[in-house]
């Protein structure tokens, strides 16, 4: 008579079940995790107890707010993102027919998708329409975090990216200039910028650090920091005076023809960044992810 492996006789939890319980832990609450996945909630509900009830342990700690993941919810929900990223990847290279098709879910930077990532995707869709492509906009950061746990394919970031388990593609480079609403600024009397508001993206943002630190070496601090979720809105704000910012010249260059602006050139060469296409170096390259970075380089340095 075969034996099972200890401990795993009643384990009978499907993909769909991860599906579920990835659904509940991302959201922190079952009744959007229902609203999300476009079940009833009570059937959530009795999933997540059924696969607690199979693993033995709790994997909620059930609140009057919603939800939140024990120790061993936490454990487990690093093997479910890796068991369902396997699987779609199994899926992808049994189904390969080197062309491109498939879901394909991407990151991007506020400026990278305001700027760069019309002109790639207006060769890439047309080329590919089999190709099922989600977009999901960050700061470095944030999209990093999201390749390592296995919820974006890839994402176009600012370097440097250092991480052992990424693999980098550096896919062309952005010149960072100070920008000021069309008023007198000195970037060398440095004692003028110490004295403006900064207007940035929420921390995780690559160019706010490298302003930061660059204030930093010299001894000097921002008078005020103002955070902002898109470029629009940055822009906007410099336009009426409230600040300067530190932005790609390629954004400050194409949003002139809407607002008064004014370039201020750095010479570190610090401010000359890469843009890099990363990914983990165990997931497979799949022909969509191959093409987008194809056509992404040849159009950022074209």
């Amino acid at each position: 008579m075969k034996k099972s492996i200890p401990g795993t006789e009643n384990v009978v939890m499907e993909i769909r079940d991860m599906q579920i319980f990835l659904a509940v832990a991302n959201e922190g609450s079952i009744t959007r995790a229902a609203e999300k996945l476009e079940y009833v909630q009570s059937s959530i509900s009795i999933r997540i107890q059924q696969l607690e009830n199979e693993l033995h342990t709790v994997l909620f700690i059930r609140q009057r707010q919603g939800v939140q993941l024990t120790t061993s919810g936490q454990i487990f929900k690093s093997y479910a993102e890796k068991i369902l990223a396997l699987t779609q990847e199994a899926v992808q290279v049994v189904s390969d027919r080197s062309t491109p098709q498939g879901p394909l879910r991407i990151g991007c930077l506020e400026t990278t998708a305001a700027i760069r990532l019309p002109n790639i995707l207006a060769d890439y869709h047309p080329s590919y329409p089999e190709v099922d492509l989600t977009l999901k906009t960050g700061t470095t950061d944030e999209l990093t975090k999201l390749v390592l746990k296995f919820e974006l394919d890839g994402a176009f970031v600012a370097g440097p990216v250092e991480h052992e388990e990424l693999e980098t593609t550096v896919i062309g480079y952005e010149e960072l200039v100070i920008v000021s609403g069309g008023q007198h600024l000195s970037v060398e009397q440095m004692e003028e910028l110490q004295h403006q508001t900064l207007l940035v993206f929420r921390i995780g943002c690559s160019y706010r650090q490298k302003y930061e630190d660059w204030l930093n070496a010299k001894g000097l601090r921002p008078a005020k920091i103002m955070e902002f979720g898109t470029v629009d809105g940055i822009l906007g704000c410099v336009h009426a005076g409230l600040g300067i910012s530190l932005l790609p010249r390629s954004v400050v260059e194409r949003a002139n023809a809407h607002y008064k602006l004014h370039i201020h050139q750095l010479t570190e060469s610090a401010f000359n960044t890469e843009t890099l296409f990363i990914r983990r170096k165990d997931s497979y390259v799949t022909p969509a992810v191959s093409e987008l970075i194809r056509i992404a380089t040849e159009k950022f340095n074209g």
